[in-house]
């Protein structure tokens, strides 16, 4: 038998830079591009105070992890759980409508012909005998030698 190699670790992002992975990368970009636009837009102290905001979220969201996973699916997680109901109750009185009486319809059978059923029976145990490999012969009359 041929043994493969299973992937171990395929959770862990490959790294570019050091210790810094590429969307850790990407999200200080982002992060030094709005920090620069800031400089030359607003004065020192604007610029100091949304810096030190920008670095601060660039930086929670690049390296926080809560239970093994990046910041931002626990947050698209925490969104999603504030959205939805927390509390779900059952009122079987809400849904009570007063439907009108289904109309009588009369389902007429198809007649069964002797033949399906005897070519469903003869299938049937057609592939019990290959299921079992031989060892079952059928019952009685219309066996025929496999």
């Amino acid at each position: 038998m041929q043994q493969f190699t299973v992937p171990q670790f395929i959770d862990v992002e490959s790294k570019i830079i050091g210790p810094i992975t590429t969307r850790q990368f990407l999200i200080f970009l982002g992060a030094a591009v709005i920090i620069g636009i800031s400089y030359k837009i607003f004065d020192f102290s604007l610029f100091l105070t949304i810096g030190i905001a920008v670095f601060a979220i660039a930086g929670t969201f690049a390296f926080l992890k809560i239970n093994g996973r990046p910041f931002h699916l626990f947050l698209l997680n925490f969104i999603q759980t504030m959205r939805r109901p927390s509390l779900r109750v059952w009122n079987h009185q809400l849904g009570f409508v007063d439907t009108p009486e289904p109309m009588n319809i009369v389902k007429e059978e198809a007649p069964v012909k002797e033949k399906e059923f005897y070519q469903s029976s003869r299938l049937a145990d057609l592939a019990l005998v290959v299921d079992t490999k031989g060892r079952y012969r059928g019952d009685g009359d219309n066996n025929e030698t496999v």
